[in-house]
C-alpha cells in the first residue's frame, strides 16, 4: 500500500488513527502491530509469514543470547570456564537473516541461476533493522525485548516498514514502551506528512516524467542538452522521492507518538562527497558505520586498513541498493571519490566552498546515471551524450528540439526543485507551520496532491525496488 494513494489516505490511515486514539495506552502497541501487518498484507500477503518468521526467530535469539550471557556471568563468578553459546546464537540469527536476503535479492546475481522469486517489499530495510537489534543485544547496548508485540511494533511499524528510515531498536525502545499521544502531535504529523506528499507528487513525480521522456526518445537519439536536463531531472526525482517518503514516515510516526529519525539533511548543498553522505540517507550510512565500518576497525588501525574498510563498506552499500553491476560500480565510485577526498581533496574543497558546491553539482548527478541505468552499454552511451566532444559516439549537440520542449514543460519545476533542495523552505515551514495561513496553504497543497494521485498513470516509490 502506497502512502500516496487514496486507499491509504482516505481509508486505512483514518481508521487506524481513530482506533489507535480510542484504545487505552496498554493496547496501542497491539493495535499498531495488527495495523502494520494489514498494511504489509495489502501489498504482499504471501510474504507476511516471512516477516513474522523473521520477528519470531530474532525474538527468541535475543532472549537466548541474554540468557547465555547471564549464565556466563554465573560461571565466571564461580571461577568456571565460560561457554560461547551466545556468540553461536548470534551467528545463527545473522546467517538466518542475511540468508533470506541473499536468496531473494542476490541469488541470481551471484549464481546466474534464474528463479521465480520476487523481492519482498522492505526486506532490505527490515533485515537491517532486526540484525542491528540482535547485535545490540549481544554487545549489551540494549536489553532483549521480552514482549513479542513490542518487538513486532519495532520491526513492522507501518510508517517505516517498506522503505525506512532504518530505525535502531535502542533508539526507540523507550518510545515503544511509553510515549505521548496527543491531538497537537497528530496535527504536526499531518502537516509534515503533507510536506512529504507534496515532495513526492509535485516534484519527484514531475521530475520523473522528464527523466522518463528520454525513454520515449531513446538514449541514442537524444541531444546533449537533453541528456544534461534529464540527468538533473533524475537527480531531483530520486531525492524528492525518497525525501518525500521519509518525511511522510516521520509525520506518520509523530501522529502515533513516535520520533522517527531524520533521513535527509539537504544533501545537495554539500561541498564534498564526504559531507554529502553525512546528509543523504543518514540512517543507512549510520547503520554501515556502526555495524560494518567500526567493527572492522574503522580508522583506528592505520591508513591502509582504513581504506580497506571503506572499500568493504562502499562495496556493500552498492550491493545493498541492488543486485547488478551498475550498483556495485556506483558504490565503488564513491569509495574512490571518498578516498581521494581523504588524501587531501577535501581540505581544498573546505577552503574554497564555491568550488566544493560546483564539484557536487556535477559529480553527484553523474553518479546517479550509473545508479539509474542498469546496462553498462547504456551508461557508456549516456556519458558519450553528456560529453560528445571527448567521445567517439556520433551525437547531435543542439540540432534537435527535445531540450526545448523539456524546458517549456519542466523549467518551472526545476526552479522549485532547486529552491526546495535548500534549507530555507523547511526553516520557514518550521517557523510558521501552526499559523492559519500555513494551514490553508497546506490544505490547498494536499488537495492538489490528491488530484495528482487520481490522475497519475504511475506512482511508485523508487526505493521500493531496493
Amino acid at each position: 500500500m502506497l502512502f500516496c494513494s487514496n486507499q491509504f489516505i482516505f481509508y486505512f490511515l483514518p481508521i487506524v488513527i481513530l482506533i489507535y486514539f480510542l484504545v487505552p495506552m496498554k493496547f496501542k502497541n497491539i493495535c499498531l502491530f495488527i495495523a502494520s501487518l494489514i498494511f504489509y498484507a495489502v501489498g504482499e500477503m504471501k510474504y507476511v509469514p516471512l516477516i513474522l518468521l523473521s520477528l519470531t526467530v530474532n525474538y527468541f535469539a535475543a532472549i537466548f543470547i541474554r540468557k547465555f550471557q547471564y549464565d556466563n556471568q554465573i560461571l565466571e563468578h564461580n571461577g568456571e570456564e565460560k561457554n560461547n553459546y551466545d556468540k553461536i546464537t548470534l551467528i545463527v540469527a545473522l546467517v538466518y537473516n542475511f540468508l533470506f536476503l541473499f536468496v531473494f535479492k542476490y541469488f541470481t546475481f551471484f549464481t546466474g541461476i534464474e528463479t521465480s522469486l520476487t523481492l519482498p517489499l522492505g526486506i532490505s530495510f527490515y533485515t537491517f533493522q532486526i540484525a542491528s537489534y540482535v547485535i545490540d543485544v549481544y554487545t549489551k547496548k540494549t536489553k532483549a525485548e521480552k514482549n513479542y508485540i513490542n518487538l513486532g511494533v519495532y520491526l513492522c511499524m507501518f510508517p517505516q516498514l517498506i522503505a525506512g528510515p532504518i530505525v535502531v531498536y535502542k533508539d526507540i525502545a523507550k518510545q515503544i514502551r511509553k510515549r505521548k499521544v496527543s491531538l497537537l502531535l497528530l496535527q504536526d504529523g499531518i502537516r509534515i506528512f503533507i510536506m512529504g506528499l507534496a515532495s513526492k507528487m509535485l516534484l519527484a513525480n514531475i521530475m520523473g516524467m522528464c527523466w522518463e521522456s528520454i525513454k520515449t526518445y531513446g538514449i541514442a537519439s537524444i541531444s546533449t542538452p537533453m541528456a544534461w536536463i534529464a540527468m538533473f531531472a533524475y537527480t531531483f526525482q530520486i531525492y524528492f522521492d525518497f525525501y518525500g517518503y521519509s518525511l511522510m514516515a516521520i509525520g506518520l510516526g509523530k501522529m502515533l507518538g513516535f520520533k522517527i529519525p531524520r533521513n535527509f539533511n539537504n544533501p545537495y548543498i554539500s561541498t564534498s562527497v564526504t559531507e554529502f553522505w553525512r546528509r543523504w540517507h543518514i540512517t543507512l550510512g549510520s547503520w554501515f558505520r556502526d555495524y560494518v565500518y567500526i567493527p572492522l576497525g574503522g580508522n583506528r588501525k592505520g591508513f591502509a586498513r582504513t581504506i580497506f574498510n571503506m572499500f568493504v563498506v562502499w562495496g556493500l552499500t552498492g550491493l545493498w541498493h541492488g543486485a547488478s553491476w551498475n550498483f556495485v560500480c556506483w558504490g565503488l565510485l564513491f569509495f574512490v571519490l571518498l578516498t581521494i577526498e581523504k588524501l587531501g581533496l577535501k581540505n581544498i574543497l573546505d577552503k574554497y566552498p564555491a568550488l566544493g558546491h560546483l564539484y557536487i553539482i556535477f559529480i553527484i548527478p553523474m553518479s546517479w546515471m550509473i545508479f539509474a541505468l542498469d546496462k553498462m552499454g547504456d551508461i557508456k552511451l549516456y556519458f558519450a551524450k553528456l560529453f560528445p566532444m571527448i567521445s567517439h559516439v556520433s551525437t547531435e549537440f543542439v540540432n534537435k528540439l527535445d531540450y526545448v520542449d523539456a524546458i517549456k514543460h519542466y523549467g518551472i519545476f526545476f526552479v522549485f526543485a532547486v529552491i526546495f533542495s535548500l534549507s530555507i523552505p523547511m526553516k520557514i515551514f518550521e517557523k510558521y507551520r501552526r499559523t492559519k495561513v500555513a494551514s490553508v496553504i497546506l490544505i490547498i497543497i494536499f488537495w492538489v496532491c490528491v488530484y495528482r494521485m487520481s490522475t497519475a498513470a504511475s506512482n511508485p516509490f523508487l526505493y521500493f525496488r531496493f
